[in-house]
């Protein structure tokens, strides 16, 4: 008896521990600053790393500005050097506060959450409020979750002949599904 209860306790804790952080580092985000009747301006970044941490509700997501991909190399070149200068400010970092949220509500019907945050971008710091779905699924916890980027809140310089080309905000969506150690250990 002793030792099936000592078993139980040890289980329990290990889940209760592995169950403290959540994440990934392949999670994506979609960019979009396209115009109507121009070029597309498009790019995706499967490599995003995405943090949460269920007892204080915090979520950290942090992106290496290199990793986005466009269509087009020259877009590509532009957008790292000329735009968001990502040898001079490599990645892009987002830290915010899951408004009203308990890990043990999570269920697998999407719920929608407000997060709270500072989004630190080209050396600049704005604190926003995005809204996220996040669920349950097989492998994980899923989130997704808007970021509408102002290219003036971050001082990001696009030149006249091509202002109008571009939009002035930029529509991103961060998908991801986070494991915890456990979810990883049960899934090798």
């Amino acid at each position: 008896m002793k030792t099936t209860t000592l078993l139980f306790l040890l289980f329990t804790a290990f889940s209760v521990i592995a169950q403290d952080k959540f994440f990934t580092n392949t999670g994506t985000i979609n960019f979009e600053a396209s115009v109507p009747l121009y070029e597309e301006v498009k790019a995706v970044n499967r490599q995003v790393a995405i943090l949460l941490e269920p007892k204080t509700s915090t979520l950290i997501c942090t992106v290496v500005i290199k990793d986005f991909r466009f269509k087009l190399n020259l877009m590509q070149e532009h957008f790292n050097e000329n735009y968001m200068e990502s040898n001079r400010y490599p990645k892009a970092i987002f830290k915010g506060k899951i408004q009203k949220f308990e890990l043990k509500d999570i269920t697998e019907v999407a719920k929608q959450y407000e997060i709270k945050g500072k989004l630190n971008l080209r050396g600049k710091s704005k604190e926003i409020v995005v809204n996220a779905l996040i669920k349950r699924v097989p492998e994980g916890i899923q989130i997704i979750s808007d970021f509408p980027i102002a290219v003036s809140d971050f001082n990001i310089h696009i030149p006249t002949p091509i202002a109008s080309k571009i939009a002035q905000t930029a529509n991103t969506e961060l998908t991801g599904i986070i494991r915890s150690d456990e979810t990883m250990l049960t899934l090798k």
